[in-house]
């Protein structure tokens, strides 16, 4: 799959980065036509949840975030989603050595343990890193505010970085 394949989609009022959305929908596009919505959903999820983080709280708008995304790739009719980005977004900085990957994992790991949907983007671009002015590597970046550089935090101090910043809840299920 393309590494540029990155489809974001809005679960709960959090933009969320999906790796490989349009390719999954591109390879369901024929044999998948005439099959109900419940069985597409279910069938993004499991293609998907392979390579993306997905809570198990929050499947099920997950799943109909998905099939929302599915069918504007397709270009079929779509109802658009009520809810307006607003929640957490994470970034970790990086170029995508074995301490970003490490400090990926441990973020995806602790908003699982929360149940806590966010936005996570691995940021790669040494031009998009600079704008954040970090001189090491790994960053993270929690809704805009750099909160560690150069070194994976521990999963409780992670927990309670995105804590602080949840503090409107928006992404509790």
């Amino acid at each position: 799959m393309a590494e540029q394949d990155i489809t974001q989609i809005v679960v709960r009022g959090n933009r969320i980065g999906i790796v490989g959305l349009k390719a999954a929908a591109e390879a369901m596009a024929g044999p998948w036509a005439g099959k109900g919505d419940d069985e597409i959903q279910a069938e993004l999820l499991r293609r998907l949840s392979e390579a993306n983080y997905i809570p198990r709280k929050l499947t099920e708008d997950y799943g109909r975030a998905l099939l929302r995304e599915y069918r504007k790739i397709l270009g079929m009719p779509v109802e658009e989603a009520e809810e307006t980005p607003g929640g957490l977004e994470i970034r970790i900085l990086g170029p995508g050595c074995a301490r970003c990957d490490l400090m990926t994992r441990e973020v995806m790991g602790a908003l699982s343990e929360m149940g806590v949907a966010a936005g996570v983007d691995h940021v790669t671009d040494i031009r998009e890193i600079v704008k954040y002015r970090v001189m090491g590597s790994p960053a993270l970046v929690i809704n805009g505010r750099v909160v560690s550089v150069g070194q994976v935090p521990d999963r409780a101090k992670i927990k309670k970085w995105i804590a602080e910043a949840d503090t409107k809840g928006t992404g509790q299920p």
